[in-house]
């Protein structure tokens, strides 16, 4: 998988897991909250059937304010299907009903998406809740690891993803056994086994490549090298190996078969360093980050400010935020002037009356959302990736106390304060976004 798509996968697994907090969240009165799941391959017309017929049992609920928002609600998802001719490749989720907001008002919610990857569960409930535990599927952590288990005998390349294990691909290999003959047929039967081994440790070298790297990029998220003998370290620091192959060696194990019962205890042995890798892939990615910043190289941002700065320039390369950050984006119009500007701000800074002034005009509110949920929106548009991040760790913890859980890695060298002169001497009038 390519760093393109694990940044696209991150990214949908962040909006799955805002979704289902929302959702889960979400109360209304009576049972008129629908919870619509189709898996691919269904048919719309089964699911259009089995609408019509609750429609005419939610026709006899006594309890007409119930009656009239269960129809409503089945009504919605009724439309919201229409608009698909069939069932897409991965499924459908729909999600639709009448809540009550914090503020007790009535408020229509309707959902409707295909999921990131197929979603093999049928549901329909009407309830007074959402019903979520389904996408819970969608969050499984689905890296792909590659497997070389090699011995005196052959070897086995194998796969494994969540909890599906593949065989790639296997050969057996009859290399010579150590001897004692004396004389000089020692040194060649050593200097022929030798080149034996050799030639197994290079056609092994070449099968991973074959199997492990595609369009020129791993595919696999980290590899374990196991085997019963020095072959697997043999392997390891041979300069046969493919560099970018080595750079995804997460574990040398010692298993004591081959084959595949060599692949399975290796996959046992190595379940602790499969579990931790997202952590450690946190880690690298803001050490890398810390490390922009102790040898000075000005290829790094932080704050809200700088990062929107850097973004507007097409400088930054990866975008490192963190997952709970409570930034607002809002959209401001000054309708004298016609003038429409961004501010940035924290929840509690709405209290804040003066940041929706200008020159004593009161400025309207056009649109509100999370920073985060509009970086995630828009990162592509800036050429940049986006990484979301957590403050489980050590350095994402410092990351988020630090830097304000905003900043990025930039292509090239930026300096922030020669903008800050020219702003101040060329766009005063602009309102500057908020540092934090």
């Amino acid at each position: 998988m390519s760093s393109d798509d694990s940044t696209d996968r991150n990214v949908e697994i962040w909006k799955i897991k805002k979704l289902i907090k929302s959702l889960e969240a979400a109360r209304g009165n009576g049972t008129s909250m629908i919870s619509l799941i189709i898996p691919p391959k269904d048919q719309i017309a089964r699911v259009s059937k089995l609408l019509a017929e609750e429609y005419g049992t939610a026709a006899n609920i006594k309890s007409r304010v119930n009656r009239l928002s269960v129809l409503g609600a089945i009504t919605s998802v009724q439309h919201r299907i229409k608009l698909y001719n069939r069932v897409p490749p991965k499924g459908l989720v729909v999600y639709c009903g009448t809540i009550i907001t914090d503020e007790g008002k009535e408020k229509k919610v309707n959902i409707d998406f295909e999921p990131f990857k197929p979603i093999n569960t049928s549901l329909y409930l009407c309830d007074n809740k959402f019903h979520t535990e389904a996408l819970d599927a969608l969050l499984a952590d689905d890296n792909r690891f590659g497997f070389i288990v090699m011995d005196g005998n052959g070897c086995l390349f194998g796969t494994l993803c969540g909890n599906t294990r593949n065989v790639l691909q296997k050969f057996t290999v009859d290399l010579p056994k150590k001897h004692g003959r004396g004389g000089q047929s020692a040194l060649r039967f050593a200097r022929l086994r030798m080149e034996k081994r050799h030639n197994y440790v290079r056609k092994v070298a070449e099968t991973a490549v074959s199997l492990f790297i595609s369009n020129d990029k791993p595919n696999v998220t980290g590899l374990i090298l196991a085997g019963s003998a020095d072959f697997k370290s043999e392997l390891s620091g041979s300069d046969m190996f493919d560099p970018r192959l080595q750079t995804k060696v997460l574990k040398l194990v010692d298993v004591s078969y081959g084959g595949e019962n060599g692949f399975n205890q290796a996959i046992e042995l190595s379940q602790e360093c499969l579990a931790n890798v997202k952590f450690i892939q946190e880690k690298k990615l803001i050490g890398k980050y810390f490390d922009e910043i102790s040898q000075d190289t000005g290829k790094y941002c932080f704050g809200v400010e700088d990062t929107m700065k850097a973004l507007d320039m097409g400088a930054v390369e990866t975008l490192v935020v963190w997952e709970n950050l409570d930034v607002m984006r809002i959209t401001l119009k000054n309708h004298q002037t016609e003038e429409e500007r961004v501010i940035h701000i924290r929840p509690d800074d709405e209290q804040d009356k003066t940041l929706f002034m200008d020159g004593g005009v009161e400025l309207e509110v056009l649109e509100k959302m999370a920073l985060i949920e509009w970086f995630a929106n828009n990162y592509k548009t800036f050429g940049a990736t986006l990484e979301i991040i957590t403050d489980k760790s050590q350095e994402g913890s410092q990351f988020c106390k630090g830097f304000g859980g905003v900043g990025g890695i930039l292509r090239y060298k930026v300096d922030f304060q020669s903008f800050e002169v020219f702003d101040h001497h060329y766009e005063k009038d602009d309102l500057d976004d908020f540092d934090f």
